[in-house]
């Protein structure tokens, strides 16, 4: 199953990506406790996908996907309320908001896909 290994990938990337984007925010405190957020809730989007393909059972999995898709959705809100200036960030955010809905979208695919061969 090759793809499991095309989202541990991606999911890492989007983390990378988070952490580059929200290292050229200015410095504020609002700012800096948003950047803590949406940094921790991007970098457990993968660290749980990881858990999830070590699960031991499909319950397991299921809840392993659940939290990615959480994570995935609070990472979108963190994102949403930074709100920087400057065409390259504004740019920048809209990609990591988009992304984050894609794989919120992806994880419930998973996780429909799961609950169908009953968990």
């Amino acid at each position: 199953m090759e793809k499991k290994y095309d989202l541990e990938q991606r999911t890492e990337a989007f983390a990378a990506a988070v952490i580059e984007a929200s290292r050229r925010l200015p410095k504020d405190p609002a700012i800096n406790e948003l950047v803590r957020q949406v940094v921790r809730a991007a970098g457990s989007i993968g660290a749980n996908y990881i858990e999830a393909n070590e699960s031991l059972s499909k319950k397991d999995l299921a809840v392993r996907i659940k939290i990615c898709r959480k994570e995935a959705k609070e990472c979108r809100y963190w994102l949403s309320l930074i709100k920087p200036t400057g065409e390259n960030l504004e740019t920048q955010f809209s990609a990591l908001i988009q992304e984050s809905t894609e794989l919120m979208n992806i994880f419930g695919a998973i996780l429909r896909k799961v609950s169908d061969s009953d968990v």
